[in-house]
């Protein structure tokens, strides 16, 4: 349906599309002057009836002139015939350039991160004196994909630049840090402790190990018994360890035992002890008997 608009005196019925060609003008100046066009000596019949189809217009006043008539038809001729507007593409990637220089072109949209199979929560510890021990406890993050571990440990201070009294602990979501969760109060640890020149040579190396062994579920099937690992920071020496939910579960718990021994390299000659939680809850000396060693 044409739409009729307005200017002035003049009304045009415009149908026009944007591949109307210059063709269309010659036609139009041919309408006759009963249509209030200029009758040029070349029209002919099939030329006014391609104009009759492609445009309409009617002068409302003869005493408009035909300068005017030729401004304003121009006019709606340029809107008719002009070409939509178009949001540009995007840039492409330079295929060729990455050819070149050996690179591959990776579309954002297709990364995903690598999911860990569970969900794991960093607590820090700082020994206020002033606080209670609960209070002196705070969560970090949580994270469970492979690239927000790496972010989370490369963001923290490394467990040798930690003051005397810190701990890091890597729990499973759920578990906290502490002998009186219910997943841990029957459990108990993989001990080891580090001399003061350790700190320095083995303590970054074996944490990192510790927590490569815990996300990545080194203990295969065992990984189930697993809840976190601590490192404590101590005067008189550093510790690691990795907390097990059950120590009657002998089996489980010498697997891991032994898994995590060969991943932190330490020579076969060397002994590491496992504690429960019961027998360090309740020891009356300054050390807790082992209940099993590889």
């Amino acid at each position: 349906m044409p739409s009729l608009i307005h200017v002035g005196h003049w009304s045009l019925a415009s149908s026009l599309q944007p591949s109307v060609s210059h063709s269309l003008l010659a036609s139009v100046l041919a309408m006759p002057s009963s249509a209030g066009g200029v009758e040029s000596s070349g029209s002919s019949q099939p030329a006014r009836a391609h104009c009759a189809c492609a445009a309409r217009v009617t002068l409302r006043s003869s005493a408009q002139s035909a300068e005017t008539f030729y401004n304003i038809f121009f006019f709606f001729l340029k809107m008719a015939t002009a070409e939509p507007e178009t949001n540009p593409s995007p840039p492409q990637p330079d295929e060729d350039a990455a050819k070149e220089t050996g690179q591959e072109i990776v579309n954002p949209e297709a990364y995903i991160k690598h999911p860990l199979q569970n969900r794991w929560s960093l607590w820090f510890f700082k020994n206020d004196k002033s606080k209670t021990w609960q209070a002196n406890l705070r969560l970090i993050s949580k994270f469970d994909t492979v690239e927000d571990f790496w972010a989370l440990y490369n963001h923290i201070q490394l467990s040798s630049n930690l003051l005397s009294g810190c701990d890091y602990s890597l729990f499973k979501d759920g578990i906290e840090p502490m002998w009186e969760d219910e997943r841990n109060k029957r459990g108990g640890r993989w001990l080891i402790t580090l001399n003061k020149q350790q700190r320095r040579q083995d303590l970054d190396r074996f944490w990192l190990e510790t927590l490569l062994c815990l996300v990545g579920e080194a203990f295969g099937d065992c990984s189930d018994q697993v809840c976190g690992a601590v490192v404590n920071i101590r005067t008189k020496g550093d510790k690691i360890a990795v907390w097990t939910s059950d120590y009657e579960s002998r089996d489980a718990v010498t697997h891991i035992g032994s898994v995590y021994k060969q991943r932190l390299g330490l020579p076969l000659k060397m002994t590491i002890g496992y504690q429960s939680h019961a027998d360090t809850s309740t020891k009356s000396g300054s050390t807790t008997k082992n209940r099993f060693v590889v």
